[in-house]
């Protein structure tokens, strides 16, 4: 039996006929990029994460950028982040001229540790990225505490996390801005790229909604140096038929999540916070003999994937940059951790045999 770590055509197939109305319905309206889908889905977010703004864009990336711009962080600041995450955390922080300090992580839920953040911070530190990694949200709570202590910017990675909840609050709305990745292997995935900002802030909104098209307020009145980051049409009308779905597909992944909990034995199982709601972007778990254990599981048609298997501090830009920091539970996550198929396209006999077959692992 074969078990993917993502089941995309699946998806498809299972929605297929509101997918091709909707692209269809996109491409025959003749409005490409900044069209009435896009307003739309940039409404319909707005509101399935109760905040007033939602900015479409062309990449997650472009979100975590453009976000950084809009809050200030120029060449000279700092940037808290997380060694244990996606590169374009960092990287963005580095298009703007500033430096990404990297912080290590919890080894319980692997998202930013508060306690090593607020030792980083400096008179140049201007903002921190925490990242809601894997679908778990970070501990928003001591980061909140400690930004409004020291004057600083929260932008939070919510790029795996769409639909997680933190003390009842949606990921993405609780800092000063929220940013989003509609990556096609994500919770909510576009059939291409495609990226948002979600802010309370009308300032923030702005300015984004302005560095997104060239720096322009309207046509040919630039105020600004921005780039072109736009989500076209199709993608948007492809992800608001999907919008419908993701609460449901959040729940299949949790219940997936809660049946794997209940059942593996001999891993280091995922460990989730009991005021947050978790989304399994991915399903993470330990294993002291991880390429050894993978082999195996692909031998038996399981899928697995490694994020990540360094952590960005290791990262060789970085290293020439003269990064020397040693950051012992990042590093060690880099070694151990194994993502297992959650997605919610899995049938109960491919979660059988991945239960099987892992509990009778013998090394």
């Amino acid at each position: 039996m074969q078990v993917p770590i993502i089941d995309l055509k699946t998806q498809y197939n299972d929605i297929k006929a509101e997918l091709d109305r909707a692209v269809i319905k996109a491409l025959s309206e003749g409005h490409y990029i900044n069209g009435p889908e896009v307003k739309k889905f940039e409404e319909e977010i707005a509101r399935y994460l109760g905040v007033k703004h939602a900015i479409a864009l062309n990449s997650g990336t472009d979100a975590l950028y453009l976000s950084l711009r809009a809050c200030g962080v120029k060449a000279g600041d700092e940037v808290i982040v997380p060694a244990f995450t996606f590169f374009a955390t960092a990287e963005t922080v580095s298009m703007c001229g500033a430096k990404p300090v990297f912080c290590d992580i919890r080894p319980d839920t692997f998202n930013i540790d508060p306690a090593m953040l607020e030792k980083l911070v400096t008179a140049r530190t201007r903002a921190v990225i925490p990242v809601h990694l894997y679908g778990q949200p970070a501990d928003m709570d001591s980061i909140m505490n400690i930004a409004r202590q020291k004057g600083l910017r929260v932008i939070e990675d919510n790029a795996q996390a769409l639909g997680a909840e933190y003390r009842g609050k949606k990921t993405g709305s609780l800092g000063d801005a929220g940013c989003i990745s509609f990556y096609p292997t994500k919770n909510l995935g576009a059939a291409g790229d495609g990226g948002m900002v979600v802010t309370d802030s009308d300032e923030l909104s702005a300015e984004i909604a302005m560095l997104r098209d060239h720096g322009s307020v309207k046509k040919y009145v630039h105020t600004g140096i921005g780039v072109c980051s736009r989500l076209d049409e199709v993608q948007a009308a492809v992800l608001r038929v999907k919008l419908k779905y993701l609460e449901a597909w959040n729940l299949k992944r949790r219940k997936n999540a809660k049946l794997l909990d209940s059942m593996l034995k001999g891993v280091g199982l995922p460990y989730t916070e009991e005021h947050v709601s978790h989304v399994y972007h991915q399903y993470t778990i330990r294993h002291p003999e991880r390429e050894k254990f993978a082999g195996f599981l692909k031998d038996n048609g399981i899928m697995t994937g490694v994020h990540y298997p360094a952590p960005l501090h290791r990262q060789e830009v970085y290293l020439k940059a003269g990064y020397r920091d040693i950051l012992p539970e990042a590093e060690k996550a880099c070694r151990e951790v194994l993502c297992l198929p959650i997605h919610p396209e899995l049938s109960s006999e491919q979660l059988n045999h991945m239960i099987i077959t892992i509990n009778n692992y013998r090394g």
